[in-house]
C-alpha cells in the first residue's frame, strides 16, 4: 500500500512556500482530495484519502503535481486517516 508521504510533503512546502497546495490520489481529486496547506497554515480538517493499492498519492503545489507517497511498511503508522504527523509539522515550523 502506498500513503501520502507528510514529510516530504512538508520539505516541498518549505522549499517553494506556496500559497495553496492540495493532496489526492492520482486521476481522482473529486473523490480523495483537498486542500493541506493554504496561507502559510497547515490545514487538517479537509477530508481527503491519501492510501492505495493502485493510485499514486499526489501533491498539488503552484500547479505542478508530483507523486508523494511511500510505502506504508516504511510507515506502519499512517494510513489514509493520517494528516499532519508531528514530525512533518515539526519541518514546517523550523
Amino acid at each position: 500500500m502506498m500513503v501520502f508521504d507528510w514529510v516530504k510533503a512538508a520539505e516541498i512546502i518549505k522549499t517553494f512556500n506556496p500559497y495553496l497546495v492540495e493532496a489526492c490520489l492520482e486521476n481522482d481529486f473529486f473523490w480523495t482530495g483537498g486542500t493541506i496547506f493554504r496561507s502559510g497554515k497547515i490545514i487538517d480538517d479537509q477530508y481527503t484519502y491519501l492510501a492505495s493499492y493502485k493510485a499514486k498519492p499526489q501533491i498539488i503545489v503552484n500547479g505542478e503535481i508530483l507523486d508523494c507517497y511511500v510505502m506504508a511498511s516504511e510507515r506502519p503508522d499512517w494510513d489514509a486517516d493520517t494528516k499532519w504527523p508531528e514530525e512533518a509539522r515539526k519541518i514546517l515550523e523550523s
